[in-house]
């Protein structure tokens, strides 16, 4: 086929005009150029108020929507279900991802920080002031008891006593704090949950 530029510039124009003037078509009655598309439901909710969330179980990323309500005076997840919105799972959920309401609504979720010393049988409770204050501690107490600076003529400065694994409901941005803060610990056991 032998086009010249001018014939292409000139189908290529009338093409783009014909295509933004919807090539002719005429709206009816009742008809609009909305972006929703007509499977979403857009009617407000009757129970509780939604909010959109990914699920934590993979690194697949789904996205939720979370229904909570008052319920008993405390606010509660009433339903989780999958986001037809989402670009990822199109409102489809897995079997683990639709456990999620269990995981919010049961009686043996932990909801304070429980402590048992070393050689105690009971369980005391503790702050998170104090649970974090001791973490950091056993952090930097590993760290110092197994940091290597060099191995033969090569300075590696790394601590083999410590792995890190991230999370799957991690964000990217979160992701590159979590490295950056195990890396500057001198962590070379790097792990991600969606890999396990």
């Amino acid at each position: 086929m032998n086009i010249s530029r001018r014939n292409f510039l000139k189908v290529s124009s009338s093409s783009a005009v014909a295509l933004a003037l919807g090539c002719g078509k005429e709206l009816g009655p009742g008809e609009n150029l909305s972006p929703t598309p007509a499977w979403v439901d857009t009617r407000d909710p009757k129970y509780g108020r939604e909010t959109t969330t990914l699920c934590a179980y993979c690194a697949g990323g789904c996205g939720n929507i979370v229904t909570t309500a008052l319920v008993d005076g405390e606010n509660k997840v009433v339903n989780i279900e999958g986001d037809p919105d989402h670009p990822i799972n199109q409102g489809g959920l897995c079997s683990k991802a639709q456990s999620l309401y269990q995981v919010a609504n049961n009686e043996r979720r932990m909801k304070k920080v429980l402590y048992r010393a070393p050689g105690a049988s009971d369980w005391t409770e503790i702050s998170w002031e104090d649970a974090l204050n001791g973490i950091a501690d056993k952090i930097k107490a590993t760290r110092d008891a197994t940091f290597e600076t060099v191995e033969g003529a090569n300075t590696v400065n790394r601590t083999r006593g410590i792995a890190f694994i991230g999370g799957s409901g991690n964000e990217n941005e979160e992701g590159y704090l979590y490295t950056k803060l195990a890396r500057s610990l001198g962590v070379v056991y790097l792990e991600t949950q969606a890999r396990i």
